[in-house]
């Protein structure tokens, strides 16, 4: 079978929940604190399942859940068969399931296959048995005399390789390293390990028996590593430029041996309906991103590109009709991201002039957005994105309107790209921080206790409570249009570009409706317009036309 993008197909899940749902993403210690400890739980997300089926959510999907140390937020898992027990026990974890089905929204945890903690018993195994062991073979162990065994970085700062000798303190251990693509806490399994491939199976069947309807998978991308461990054109410093270097061309990103594996897990999904999703973590081009969402392997991808357009019309264009292009070969449907827990909030991020770069984070000493801006934009954007045919996923927190927290203190920052850059890059704390349910309770209503990264003052005007009953509300916004998303069937449409005179000005025509967004910087006329079923700002028809002030979007008929 060809590693390059196939011929035309025919798909034979058109109608599967996955291809038009609105997704949101629940990042667990940072939502809803039900025992006050300062951490967001399990019991605190079913007390909130109501506010999401109001909100008009499909499905949620979950951030990682598991024991772990927390070394990277969960993203380093000690035990992939367990529920984290400051988040709650395995059988509060059935009764979300549960909960969450009955008011017909679906679950999606994420897997996380790169990497596993130091403290999994698989590592702990591999470090007690000695080199050249069985137990070594789950994880990339390699000899090398002088120095690490070839040039890789981690993504977090500072080289990919660490000494095993450190670590158990044996002689025999001399010379050996392990890979961890991302900290040192997090060690890269050995795909070429048939082990490491039943593991994953067991782990799946494992939630797929529970009831968990799909996967989101972390770095999705980066499983396999290239024959010989060469080196890579950046070396052992990622962010020496004061932005992480990006380079698709990798001999650690999108090897051709990844899709094996996935169409190995679609086999494991099948037994149990096509219904179940696999969506993945890859930051790579369009065409090279299309070959993960064929028809035997994953069922999406979120689409990054458009994700890192921000308010640039040309990129914004280009992030709608490249994936829509490259996904249509296969078969395959496009989701569309604004936000997740990894870059800062589409809030803050809008209200910069669109060639700023934000990867490194942001702190109080750098500078800063124009709030009132940013959230103008957002507002349009989403208004314009959910009119888009595909699936929605919105990150906790962007139904609020909320911004990155830029001045959160440095001495508050936990991310580890933070603590291994020797404090040169902030990081990802900014776009967790708990988010505010109550304007005048204690935490903003996110529970008594104090949050595990506090909360500025200003959070008070973005709670949900203030938002509720104000029609004009970002909160109400995002109700109004998911509802009307799902009434009118646009994420089912296409997409035909029309001409509204200004490049920086994006026209749709999807069904019924025509999907506005103007990025220029002054009012556009749209002719033709009996309605305006939904818009980001105050429109009305006149004289059978509209005009769409700059940093608008509107839905119109």
């Amino acid at each position: 079978m060809s590693e390059g993008v196939r011929a035309e197909v025919q798909r034979s899940d058109w109608d599967q929940w996955w291809r038009t749902a609105v997704i949101y993403q629940v990042y667990p210690r940072s939502f809803s604190d039900s025992n006050n400890d300062g951490l967001g739980d399990v019991k605190g997300i079913i007390k909130r399942l109501d506010y999401l089926k109001k909100l008009g959510v499909e499905a949620i999907w979950m951030s990682p859940h598991y024991p772990s140390p927390q070394a990277d937020a969960g993203y380093d898992v000690a035990d992939y068969f367990n529920v984290n027990p400051e988040y709650g026990t395995l059988e509060e974890f059935d009764e979300l399931i549960a909960e969450a089905h009955a008011r017909g929204i679906k679950l999606i945890i994420d897997v996380v296959p790169n990497h596993s903690s130091d403290q999994m018993d698989l590592f702990q195994e591999a470090l007690a048995a000695g080199p050249n062991s069985p137990e070594r073979d789950m994880y990339m162990f390699r000899y090398s005399e002088n120095g690490t065994p070839n040039n890789w970085g981690s993504m977090f700062g500072g080289p990919a390789w660490s000494e095993v000798e450190p670590l158990t303190g044996k002689e025999e251990d001399r010379g050996w390293w392990y890979l961890h693509l991302f900290a040192p806490e997090q060690p890269d399994f050995n795909w070429e390990n048939p082990a490491v491939h039943e593991f994953f199976k067991s782990y799946f069947r494992f939630w797929l028996d529970r009831g968990i309807d799909g996967f989101r998978v972390d770095v999705a991308h980066g499983l396999v590593k290239a024959e010989g461990l060469p080196d890579d054109d950046i070396g052992p410093d990622r962010w020496a430029g004061g932005q992480q270097a990006d380079q698709v061309e990798s001999p650690f990103w999108d090897q051709p041996g990844v899709h094996e594996i996935y169409r190995e897990w679609r086999k494991v999904l099948d037994e149990y309906g096509r219904d179940r999703m696999l969506v993945a973590e890859a930051w790579l081009t369009p065409e090279r991103e299309a070959r993960y969402v064929r028809e035997d392997e994953m069922s999406q991808l979120f689409n990054f590109t458009y994700l890192k357009a921000n308010w640039n019309a040309d990129r914004v264009r280009d992030a709608i009709n490249l994936p829509i292009e490259a996904n249509g070969v296969v078969g395959a449907p496009v989701t569309w991201v604004m936000s997740n827990h990894d870059v800062v909030r589409a809030t803050t991020r809008y209200g910069y002039e669109p060639e700023v770069a934000t990867d490194r984070g942001i702190g109080f000493d750098d500078p800063q957005p124009d709030r009132e801006l940013g959230l103008r934009r957002a507002k349009a954007m989403a208004v314009f994105t959910a009119g888009l045919p595909g699936s929605m996923y919105v990150w906790q927190g962007e139904e609020l309107g909320l911004p990155e927290v830029t001045d959160l203190p440095d001495e508050s920052r936990q991310d580890p790209t933070w603590l291994r850059t020797g404090n040169k890059i902030r990081g990802r704390d900014g776009c967790r921080v708990p988010i505010p349910w109550e304007a005048k309770a204690p935490n903003f209503g996110f529970g008594t206790g104090a949050p595990w990264l506090p909360q500025p003052e200003y959070w008070a005007e973005f709670a949900a409570d203030v938002q509720e009953d104000d029609p004009s509300s970002t909160l109400n916004l995002y109700r109004k249009l998911l509802n009307t998303r799902a009434e009118l069937g646009t994420a089912s449409g296409s997409v035909e570009w029309l001409d509204a005179g200004d490049e920086r000005v994006l026209l749709i025509k999807n069904g019924d409706v025509r999907l506005v967004l103007n990025m220029s910087n002054k009012p556009v006329e749209i002719a033709e317009v009996s309605e305006v079923v939904v818009s980001s700002c105050a429109l009305e028809v006149q004289g059978g036309s509209v005009e769409v002030p700059a940093n608008c979007g509107a839905w119109l008929k």
